[in-house]
């Protein structure tokens, strides 16, 4: 049972208060009638804002939306089936936020009202599902859809992560390597070759490998102040609006990866749009979802103009081939299943498709960098040895 924070007045018109613990509300209203208190305020005891800031991992909720279909289609009621999921939930997170849920459903509350209060955890798509599958009378199918969305998009972040994965290794373990050699193997060269250097004999590449090794040894304080102020600057600016709409420009102007980020933000617009439609949202209300769902500003601003062309009575396919973000096969798709009422289903083979074709271009696209890497690393500590050889072996000669 949670613990309520209350503040009352008594029968002297005091104000007292203090920390009761109750099933609900209601039951706590009662103790405090029978203490002959006059509530004026009550609210969970926990922190309500720090539950409300905790976000959950997708896989969980997935877990969570099919536990809870598995419940109520075994005839649990929908009170009884929250308690349980609460009482068994190992994540402090959501266990937490199922059972304010569940207080909100016991006093009156229905459960996507109650869901919206934690928009953290639960999204926009998830709770007009449920609000479809509540008012439409199949919720549980309702939120098996929105487990299998969920765990499609998880995938989805993991294979795009695990490609990543290898190249951004040998980016750090590369940039390791280099930096050891400059700051701590040339400068044991530095007095072989002070005579060459002050008689002006020493190779320009080799005194600009001397002089970069022995400012980084020198101010190294320096370079790490610089990048730290570099990142905290990038890092606020990425924090307001303009900065977040750049950033979301950089990525599909971005070379060769930029058409993958778009692709990949189309398949989540169109995914999050067919399964809406396939669950009686309308198309408004699925447009103004989908569009936030699809994780970019820039391609966000295209649908948002659509949507408003929609509005006024046109197709949704002329004002998506306007904004140039829409592959023309995507629109034709999208062209044909107007005239034939089939968007909600084409939307989902759409994003199929995008992904199918997105993770392969992807796929081929690591595969060329990892060598690209490999051969630039292998260039840079090539031209560190070189620098350094090359002196000596002309030394070599001389004598």
């Amino acid at each position: 049972m949670p613990d309520f924070a209350y503040i009352a007045r008594d029968m002297s018109g005091n104000r007292k208060s203090g920390v009761l613990t109750a099933n609900s509300q209601h039951d706590l209203l009662s103790q405090l009638d029978s203490m002959a208190l006059m509530p004026l305020e009550i609210k969970v005891s926990r922190d309500a804002g720090v539950v409300r800031s905790k976000r959950v991992s997708g896989q969980v909720m997935a877990n969570a939306y099919n536990q809870l279909a598995s419940l109520l289609r075994s005839g649990v009621p929908l009170l009884r089936a929250l308690t349980v999921m609460s009482s068994q939930a190992s994540k402090p997170a959501l266990k937490a936020v199922l059972e304010e849920v569940r207080l909100k459903v016991e006093d009156g509350e229905p459960l996507p009202t109650a869901m919206a209060r934690f928009p953290r955890v639960f999204n926009d798509m998830a709770i007009n599902m449920v609000r479809a599958g509540t008012e439409g009378g199949f919720l549980e199918d309702a939120l098996e859809r929105v487990a299998a969305f969920t765990e499609q998009q998880e995938d989805m972040k993991g294979r795009a992560a695990g490609a990543l994965a290898y190249p951004v290794f040998l980016g750090v373990v590369g940039t390791a390597v280099v930096s050891v050699l400059i700051i701590f193997f040339v400068p044991k060269f530095e007095s072989l070759f002070a005579t060459l250097r002050a008689k002006g004999k020493l190779p320009a590449a080799t005194d600009a490998l001397l002089t970069f090794s022995s400012f980084l040894q020198s101010y190294w304080w320096l370079l790490i102040a610089a990048m730290l102020g570099t990142v905290f600057a990038c890092v606020s600016f990425l924090k307001t609006d303009d900065g977040k709409t750049w950033l979301d420009w950089a990525k599909i102007k971005f070379p060769l990866f930029g058409s993958i980020f778009l692709s990949l933000a189309v398949a989540r617009f169109c995914r999050v749009l067919g399964t809406l439609l396939n669950n009686g949202v309308p198309l408004l209300k699925s447009l103004e979802i989908s569009r936030n769902a699809a994780g970019n500003r820039i391609l966000s601003s295209s649908i948002k103009k659509a949507s408003e062309n929609v509005t006024a009575g046109e197709k949704l396919a002329t004002p998506l081939a306007a904004s140039g973000h829409f592959p023309n096969q995507v629109v034709e798709m999208i062209s044909v299943a107007e005239e034939s009422n089939t968007l909600d289903k084409v939307m989902i083979q759409i994003s199929d498709s995008l992904e199918r074709t997105t993770f392969r271009r992807m796929d081929i696209l690591v595969r060329l960098l990892e060598p690209l890497m490999l051969l630039l690393m292998a260039g840079i500590v090539f031209f560190i040895v070189l620098a350094l050889m090359v002196p000596l072996l002309s030394s070599s000669d001389a004598v």
